[in-house]
């Protein structure tokens, strides 16, 4: 499956070095949000194809279409991205607030760091570490159900789906699932690590990064499609010119 996954863009021999070339360009212009956007729109192109067993890579052409793809997935991204940082911040934060004015007023009123200051400073240092490993689980769990969320939409063409629990659920509980997630995160990682030593590199460490970024994710994603269309037996069928899709769960 990786090695499927790695070979996926050059599938396309005339063209793969011109689609490497576009997404790295959009990668590194990423921090201008709508470069990011259609990356997330050719990704979502990636599943739609790859569930569909289609090995040849879309190319970046109908934009329009594929910036409606990406600000969606973008959507999916914001939410299950936001509820990690939503709870860091919540949980870390009032822990720290808590730690502060609690253990203020406590050496305030004893004139000095005594016992009762130190068992508050124990229990804000506490609160901290316990919302911080609740944070880290909370984040592995939004990126563990976010690529299923963006294949419902690449299947569905529908953003409500992407948050339905009833209809994510059967992916998220299968092992076929689970073995694409993890080979996807460590295609991801490998490429990262890659890219983090070439940034030794004064500018084409930078370069290289964002294509390197880029090939990795779309391996990634690959990945996630092929598992999406075996989980749901997806088939594309041709009535009246349209594309009917038929999920069998």
């Amino acid at each position: 499956m990786i090695q499927q996954s790695l070979q996926y863009l050059r599938n396309d021999e005339d063209s793969w070095v011109t689609t490497v070339l576009i997404g790295g360009i959009l990668t590194l212009l990423s921090p201008l949000v709508i470069p990011a956007i259609l990356v997330l729109g050719y990704l979502v192109r990636v599943v739609r194809e790859t569930m569909h067993g289609n090995e040849r890579p879309p190319a970046f052409d109908e934009w329009g279409d594929l910036f409606s793809d990406g600000l969606r997935a973008f959507i999916i991204v914001f939410v299950y991205g936001f509820v990690p940082t939503l709870v860091a911040a919540l949980v870390i934060g009032g822990g720290v607030l808590s730690f502060v004015v609690v253990g203020g007023s406590a050496s305030s009123v004893s004139g000095s760091f005594g016992p009762r200051s130190g068992i508050t400073t124990g229990l804000g240092i506490l609160v901290v570490l316990v919302g911080s490993l609740l944070a880290v689980v909370v984040s592995l769990l939004a990126a563990y159900v976010g690529p299923v969320a963006m294949a419902s939409l690449a299947e569905r063409d529908d953003l409500s789906g992407a948050f339905s629990l009833s209809e994510l659920r059967p992916a998220l509980t299968f092992r076929t699932y689970a073995t694409a997630w993890v080979s996807g995160l460590g295609i991801i990682l490998v490429f990262g690590l890659i890219a983090g030593a070439l940034s030794a590199v004064p500018l084409f460490g930078f370069l290289a990064a964002g294509f390197l970024s880029f090939y990795g994710a779309v391996a990634a994603y690959c990945v996630i499609g092929h598992a999406w269309g075996e989980l749901h037996d997806v088939t594309v069928g041709e009535e009246n010119g349209s594309i009917h899709e038929r999920p069998a769960v």
